[in-house]
Formats: structure tokens, sequence, C-alpha cells
């Protein structure tokens, strides 16, 4: 290949730092700060035998970002190079969905997710969400303490996903010990069988038996997806709605618990829940580095040459918190790459920021003299390349008794049983699908009460 530009390096071997290690998890600003000394682009390690190029830079992200026909999606070659037991696999894998695909094929699927998502009701979400969370805090609001990412975070996605993708319970349970277990790169390749496993249930449910769900509309939409299509759509979208939608909330908790920037404003009128969500977003995304491409031949970036379908990693925390931007991230700028950018950008970032403003303003407005178990240092991080996230998010907080009034308004100690169980999922007037489903109301799934058994460990 001839270079584009004769002062461009290419990349030499040298040592590479590991982004899977305790030191990463531990102080990944340490590690960035400490790999902008060799300029915009860091040699990294994603797993033992994995080596990638880090974007460290804001500007350059952006630029790989937006230049899908020289840093595409497609990994399938880099899978040739790479041991197969890795526990980054299946993480980066060639799937047939959005998030591995580019140009026309792209948008085909991401028109159909977008019209499936566009159909949910914001307002109906936004109550069912409020009503899960206030069911989970009735049962560790008398005890005085919690496990914010447990008994919380890591349950409230849970919910979510089994509502608007149709799934029943007890396979969105799995479902997300699944995708935990692929993001922690733990037995991936049994994590990986599994996911689809689950994903494809759903899928031959919702062929079978129709509902208002997400599911149901991506098979009805005119893109006319198969079922190995309809499959890998939903590893992405559960994925995505599980494991970084946990991370964020968690990830707020912790700093609305612990900076003093935050406490004490919740009725302050200055909407520091969303301030607290924007902040995170900034400095410690849930997923700190991914979007990953894969150029297919050798290419000139940042005055380097990079080597052909080597990966390359948008380092989001990294370049959310490029010293050049210092003076951005200010006055509710949401210019962060926590979404990604370009043709990729998350298409359910609405979604979610809805779903984790309201988990926080409920948990916060219902239980305010909350503070940290422990000092804010001595909470641990999960190792890995891509996510930020707790191992744990320990409260105390004085205990808050459920009520008679409450428990009769509520079903009692079953509460889960009192959540909508009719509710209208459709948005009105949305007319990009092909076969319009009437807004028919949703009755309660009947594996719902073996997910109470499950979230309350019987």
């Amino acid at each position: 290949m001839t270079r584009p530009d004769d002062s461009a390096a290419p990349v030499c071997p040298m040592r590479r730092t590991p982004l899977h290690d305790r030191t990463f998890a531990d102080d990944p600003d340490g590690v960035y700060e400490s790999l902008r000394a060799e300029g915009p682009l860091a040699d990294v390690e994603l797993a033992p035998g994995v080596p990638a190029t880090l974007v460290l830079d804001y500007d350059t992200a952006l630029s790989v970002l937006r230049d899908p026909a020289r840093f595409p999606k497609d990994s399938r070659v880099w899978q040739r190079t790479v041991p197969q037991d890795s526990p980054v696999v299946a993480m980066m894998m060639y799937r047939d969905n959005v998030l591995f695909q580019d140009g026309p094929e792209h948008d085909r699927l991401r028109e159909a997710i977008t019209d499936a998502l566009g159909r949910v009701d914001s307002f109906t979400l936004r109550r069912y969400v409020r009503e899960s969370a206030e069911s989970l805090i009735r049962d560790f609001a008398p005890k005085g303490e919690a496990d914010l990412l447990n008994d919380y975070a890591r349950i409230l996605p849970l919910l979510v996903l089994t509502k608007l993708f149709g799934s029943p319970p007890e396979i969105t349970s799995r479902m997300v010990d699944a995708i935990t277990a692929l993001w922690d790169g733990v037995d991936t390749e049994r994590a990986n069988l599994e996911l689809g496993s689950c994903v494809a249930e759903v899928v031959a449910l919702r062929r079978e038996h129709p509902a208002a769900d997400v599911t149901t509309w991506l098979l009805e939409h005119e893109a006319g997806l198969d079922d190995e299509e309809m499959i890998q759509q939903l590893v992405v979208l559960m994925g995505a709605g599980a494991e970084p939608m946990q991370n964020l909330v968690a990830n707020a908790l912790r700093l609305w618990l612990s900076d003093e920037r935050f406490a004490g404003n919740l009725s302050g009128g200055r909407l520091p829940v969303e301030d607290a969500i924007d902040e995170v977003l900034w400095q410690q995304p849930p997923l700190a580095n991914y979007a990953i491409t894969f150029p297919p031949q050798e290419v000139e970036l940042a005055g380097r040459v990079l080597p052909a379908h080597q990966p390359v990693v948008i380092g989001i925390a990294a370049a959310n918190n490029d010293p050049a931007l210092c003076s951005a991230r200010r006055d509710g700028n949401r210019a962060h790459l926590a979404w990604s950018a370009g043709a990729h950008t998350c298409p359910a970032r609405g979604t979610a920021r809805m779903i984790a403003s309201v988990a926080m303003e409920t948990v916060l407005d219902t239980l305010p003299d909350m503070d940290l178990a422990v000092p804010v240092e001595r909470l641990e991080w999960r190792t890995g390349p891509f996510h930020r996230a707790l191992t744990a998010l320990p409260v105390h907080f004085p205990p808050v008794p459920v009520s008679d009034r409450d428990e009769e308004a509520t079903g009692g100690s079953d509460s889960w049983s009192t959540l909508p169980a009719r509710t209208q999922w459709t948005r009105q007037g949305v007319t990009s699908t092909r076969r319009r489903r009437s807004s028919a109301d949703v009755d309660r799934l009947p594996g719902w009460n073996s997910l109470v058994e499950w979230l309350r460990g019987r």
C-alpha cells in the first residue's frame, strides 16, 4: 500500500498496555493519562495476545466514527487471527446485526430498530419503570441497607427488558446472566450459546403469539427480517439494555452519593439527577472503551499507519476527558461519546436516559437519607477492557417500614403482581411499518411470579 503521508510512521512492535487487568480497573484515568504520552493513539492489549489501537483523542475518535469506509465494523477477518477461546471474542465477533454492518444493510436494520422503538409510548414506559423501581425498593427499604447494584440497578433493566421485548421472565433472567458473563469474559462460549438460545426462544414465541412489544414490531416490519436476523438484532438490543444500563444507573448513584455537589439538591429544582447522569456519561460512561472498528487495509490515522484488520477501539472515557475539552463539559453539553457517534449512534439513547433518570429519582426520593456504607474509594470495579462496572454499591439508610396501607395498595409482599396488568405500549401516529398492530392491551406475562422467586433467591 502507498502511504498517504510520508510523515506517517508505521506501528512498531512494543509493549502494549493491558486493559483487562486490575491496574486499569482500579485507575483507568491514570492509565489514560500515561497513554497520552504516546499521542492520540496508544498500543493496548484487550486480552492476552489480542492487540488493538486505542483512540484517546476526541477529534480523532470522531474522525474514526464518521468514516465507515476506512473504519468499518466487519470483524470476520480479524476473528481468524485470534484464539477462539479468547475472552473478548464473543463481544467482538461478527454478528449479522446493526452493530457489525455498514452501508445499505446497516441502514435497513437500523430503520427497523428505530421504527420498533419509536412505537413505545414513553409516558407508559416511564410509569412502568417507576412502579417497577418502587416494587424493588419496597423489598429492601425496611432493612435499612441494600446493595444498590445487585438489589436494584441490575434487576430494574431486567424488568424493563421483560416488558419491552415480550420476553418471559425466566428467559430474561437467563439472558441477563449470559450477557454479564460475556462482558466479564467468563465462560464466554457457553454464555454466547445461552444468549443465542434465549433470544431464539423469544423470537419463536412472538412469531407464534404476536403482542404489542418491540420483538413483534420488528417481526412485522417491512424490512422483512428473517429469524436469524431477528435473533441478532435482539442480541445487540438486549445486550445494550442490560449491562450498560445497570452500569449507568449504578455509576450515577455512586456519584450522587459521594459528590457533595449533588447531595441535598433533589428538591431544589435544579435537575441534579440529570446533571449526575451527564457527569457520568462524560467521565465514567458505562462502556469505557468500545465502538470497535476493523480497517480492511493499512490506514493512516493521527500521523501513524495502522495495520489492516487490527481492532481500532474508541477510548470513550479517554476521549470524553480529552484535556482539550475541559471547558466543553459544562452547562448541559451532551456532545460526549457515550452513545457513540456517526451512523452507529445509539438509537435508544433517549429511552436509556429516561430509564436511568426515573431509576435515580425514585430511589433518591424514597430514601432521601441514604449514604454509602463504605468510603467511596473502597468500592471495587470489575476488571475488563470494555465496561466501567462496579461489583457492588452498598448503602445504608433509616429503615422505612411498609405500612398496612402500602401493603393493601400493592398486594402485600408480592408487590410485583400489581404492576400494570393491561398496558398500551403503542405510540399513536407511527406509520413506517408494513403491518400495523392495533394498540391492544398487553396482559401481564404468566411467568411473572417465577421472576419474583428468582429475584428473591428461591
